[in-house]
């Protein structure tokens, strides 16, 4: 299969396109920002967009939501307008949809959320779901807390935790649903690969964990304490509105690959962090 990738260069991307290319399957790297056309491509894996975390300034909210939104519309149109369109497309989300959710469990079915981050990511969303004017698959996968070596959430987390300096953010109670890179990698082969997957697919792990449950689990693992607390107000006044990232809870069920019977290589976190962390 000959795949066409936007941000091939992040930390999702590299290892894609590694494990693709693995699999004996060719990957054509695409800009966004040159909008070369791909037209010799059997799929598209659009995973380009401005980094969520940072301040949302107003200048931020306008990149965040200029490459998402009018990226992935302009990606849409340009694939559209190819004498022959890719039959898959595979445009990456995130479990922002839900917005700040308590304890709720959230499935593919459930209606998105509210606040900048989950109506960005809606609309990100019905964008994508344009290809299918031209005949596309479309699968939005809406992913969770990735962990994996070398970038993600787990490098900005480790330094602090080494120190014996981690914990809790806010009353911890939020939901943090989470997911291997090495299983992402498998849910974006099963996008591509399976032709009765379309729509939203939620890609994380099946046990999600309270976030104080899961800097517990982190301490334990890298045996260091993990008894801080970061007040939720120190997070807003550090980052403004994008603490809700960090603070809002969604307790998130990957209903879709359960039912098709995937399998996890890391369904908890213990083994997860233990594979990572050696």
């Amino acid at each position: 299969m000959i795949i066409a990738m936007t941000g091939a260069s992040g930390f999702i991307g590299r290892a894609l396109s590694d494990r693709l290319r693995a699999r004996g399957h060719e990957v054509l790297p695409v800009r966004l920002r040159e909008q070369r056309a791909v037209a010799a491509c059997d799929a598209v894996v659009h995973l380009a967009g401005e980094p969520v975390a940072q301040r949302w300034t107003a200048e931020a909210r306008g990149r965040i939501t200029s490459s998402r939104i009018e990226g992935t519309r302009r990606l849409v149109d340009e694939l559209g307008a190819l004498a022959a369109p890719p039959r898959v497309f595979v445009s990456a989300s995130a479990v922002g949809y839900y917005g700040a959710r308590g304890d709720e469990l959230l499935t593919e079915a459930s209606l998105p959320g509210q606040g900048f981050l989950a109506e960005l990511t809606a609309k990100w969303e019905q964008e994508a779901r344009r290809a299918t004017a031209f005949g596309a698959r479309v699968v939005t996968p809406r992913v969770g807390v990735v962990l994996g070596r070398g970038g993600g959430a787990l490098e900005r987390m480790l330094p602090v935790f080494r120190l014996g300096m981690g914990g809790r953010l806010g009353s911890g109670r939020q939901w943090m649903s989470w997911i291997h890179l090495e299983d992402l990698l498998s849910v974006f082969e099963l996008a591509l690969a399976e032709e009765a997957v379309g729509g939203p697919l939620n890609a994380t792990a099946p046990f999600p964990l309270t976030n104080a449950e899961f800097t517990r689990e982190l301490g334990r693992a890298l045996r260091r304490p993990a008894f801080a607390v970061v007040p939720a107000f120190a997070l807003r006044l550090a980052y403004g509105d994008m603490a809700s990232v960090l603070l809002d809870s969604q307790r998130v069920a990957p209903r879709v690959l359960l039912d098709r019977g995937f399998r996890f290589r890391f369904a908890e976190l213990g083994p997860a962090l233990e594979d990572l962390l050696g």
